[in-house]
């Protein structure tokens, strides 16, 4: 059975960009997007819909999101959909579901004036290889 696990997304950065690394050195961040979509009701009135998506980046990617995203910024997101399960001390069971970029585009112009090294690059593209999988103790739970 075929299986494809691809999304594409284009929104604004709800907030600056988290760039951390892992007790391993690799670099990870975590930031989110918002997308807007209109639409008419039943009634006929227009109304606005937002949506909200959480993003990881990992290695180089992360380091440059890290360096040159700000808030407010739109980017264009190609990634693919994973879902982190935990258990909390309590014992209570939680799972999230967020996008893993494989290639972030900045779109726009410098917001803010960019980073502080000059004009953003236009792409930043994940490695060829298969992003490290963090073990449950390299991520915080997502509250």
């Amino acid at each position: 059975m075929a299986s494809l696990n691809k999304v594409l997304l284009i929104g604004n950065l709800t907030r600056d960009p988290e760039l951390r690394y892992t007790p391993q050195g690799a670099a990870v961040c975590e930031f989110a997007i918002a997308m807007n979509r209109t639409f008419n009701s039943k009634t006929g009135e227009k109304k606005e819909e937002v949506t909200f998506i959480d993003i990881v980046a990992w290695a180089r990617t992360a380091e440059i999101c890290g360096e040159y995203l700000k808030k407010g910024r739109p980017v264009f997101v190609e990634g693919r959909l994973q879902q982190d399960r935990w258990e909390q001390p309590d014992g209570q069971k939680r799972s999230r579901v967020r996008v893993t970029a494989e290639r972030v585009q900045f779109l726009g112009g410098p917001a803010g004036g960019g980073g502080a090294r000059g004009a953003a690059p236009e792409a930043a593209e994940g490695p060829t290889e298969a992003a490290p999988e963090a073990s449950p103790g390299d991520q915080e739970p997502p509250f």
